[in-house]
């Protein structure tokens, strides 16, 4: 048992130790003349850091944190491209199983050009019915730009009322 014994004491000991340690640690950092110093430590290196990227500017070189940020934007772009790439790859991956070539592609745009065209005759021919001879002369002076716009008023004949309903809008404006 003198083995244990011995264990116990030297634990004891050691233990006793520790708390002294911490005890005088403990006061020394609760004292305000290391306080101080060690806060006057900090300012000192803040300064020399400061000094440090003054005297590198002045030369003309990075100073960590300017490479620093320059790191981080191009991992920022690099991340972008990458997403770029794959946005290009999915498309190019869903262009290719179902191409359809390009003369297809043509054909199709002129067949729709075409439908277009016949609409648009379709609606020019219903229009023209529809508007008497004696009507351009009575919409000589339309009140409106809605006037003007109607099928058989030229353009040229509109302007003057237009202007003149301009004119009584701004002066209800003032």
């Amino acid at each position: 048992m003198s083995d244990a014994s011995q264990l116990t004491k030297s634990l004891r000991e050691r233990l006793g130790a520790e708390d002294r340690l911490g005890k005088a640690l403990s006061e020394l950092l609760e004292s305000p003349l290391l306080t101080g110093a060690i806060g006057r430590a900090f300012d000192a290196r803040e300064k020399a850091v400061q000094a440090q990227e003054v005297a590198m500017g002045a030369l003309n070189l990075p100073s960590a944190a300017d490479i620093e940020r320059l790191t981080r934007r191009l991992r920022s772009v690099s991340l972008r491209l990458e997403g770029i790439e794959e946005g290009v790859e999915r498309l190019d991956r869903m262009r290719i199983p179902g191409d359809a070539p390009a003369p297809a592609i043509a054909e199709r745009l002129s067949a729709i050009e075409d439908q277009l065209q016949r609409l648009t005759d379709k609606l020019d021919r219903q229009a023209k019915p529809a508007a008497r001879p004696g009507a351009r002369k009575a919409a000589a002076k339309p009140a409106t730009r809605k006037a003007a716009a109607k099928p058989g008023v030229s353009k040229a004949a509109a302007k003057p009322a237009i202007r003149k309903a301009a004119a009584k809008a701004r002066a209800r404006k003032a």
